[in-house]
């Protein structure tokens, strides 16, 4: 593994899965396709960028404040 540089989204969980099919812009699977080689030469395991979608959403979900909110808002709404 390379410590030279951090990606911001780190080494890959297992876990189970569902299949979900989506399309997207040509450039958005050209930059994913980049996204997963430097992945792959920074933490020395090839990944498909098809692997790597989930954990980029999930990460990004994680990190938008107005989504915490409602969720937040949602789970004190149901527990009440």
């Amino acid at each position: 593994m390379s410590t030279t540089r951090k990606l911001r989204l780190g080494p890959l969980p297992r876990t189970a899965s569902i299949k979900l099919t989506f399309a997207c812009p040509a450039s958005l699977k050209a930059d994913l396709d980049r996204y997963a080689a430097l992945h792959a030469q920074t933490y020395g395991e090839a990944v498909d960028a098809t692997v790597l979608i989930p954990h980029m959403l999930e990460a990004f979900m994680a990190a938008d404040r107005g989504f915490k909110r409602t969720q937040s808002r949602n789970e004190k709404a149901t527990s009440a």
